[in-house]
């Protein structure tokens, strides 16, 4: 099994301590209904906004959301896959990788770490409505509903298939998926909320014969 974090093999009942300082240590974690929560809140008033100030239809304006969800789906693939997975190759890009993820594959059942802490949870959320307003103007009330309902399900998803066993109908195979991430190969199944990605680029996981 390729080598994601610094232990032999994932801890699953230990938490790592990040930082020395207890403050900083404790800002580090968060429960998960904090992020989501605060996710959802901003979509509702952005959309809100999007329907009481903007001349933008309707029917244009929930397709432009539905089009920001699948948008994240993808983000969400590719952050996995190319920066949450990028070859530690120097120690700096080492630190990087261990700190956003490599500890999340050494300690994959710590549920205070299975979300970034609010404060940056908040940061994020400004970054996507002012990127996003720049690049499509008011559609952008429509289209981060869509980014952040994506972002709050991923973050749901996650905890979810860590914290509970898989249920027995389709979902399922959200967390067979995930467990082979972790367990088995974490070069395929980047897809957290969703296989679509995976499929369409062919990292889902092979099927044992």
């Amino acid at each position: 099994m390729k080598k994601i974090g610094r232990l032999e093999k994932p801890d699953n009942n230990g938490s790592a301590q990040m930082f020395q300082n207890p403050v900083l240590e404790k800002m580090s974690r968060t429960h998960i209904s904090i992020p989501i929560v605060m996710f959802l809140v901003i979509g509702v008033v952005s959309l809100f906004y999007g329907l009481t100030t903007t001349t933008i239809p309707v029917g244009i304006g929930l397709l432009v959301t539905l089009i920001g969800l699948l948008v994240f789906t993808l983000v969400e693939y590719l952050m996995h896959k190319y920066f949450f997975h990028m070859v530690p190759d120097t120690p700096m890009k080492d630190k990087l990788q261990y700190s956003v993820h490599g500890v999340h594959h050494d300690y994959p059942k710590d549920k205070d770490r299975l979300a970034m802490p609010p404060f940056i949870s908040g940061l994020y959320a400004c970054i996507f409505y002012f990127v996003f307003t720049f690049l499509m103007g008011d559609y952008a009330l429509f289209f981060l509903p869509g980014f952040l309902m994506g972002y709050a399900s991923y973050l749901g998803v996650h905890y979810i298939v860590h914290a509970f066993q898989p249920p027995k109908n389709a979902l399922k195979i959200l967390w067979v998926n995930h467990a082979i991430h972790h367990y088995k190969d974490p070069d395929v199944a980047f897809g957290v909320s969703s296989p679509l990605w995976d499929v369409i680029l062919g990292t889902m996981p092979k099927k044992d014969k």
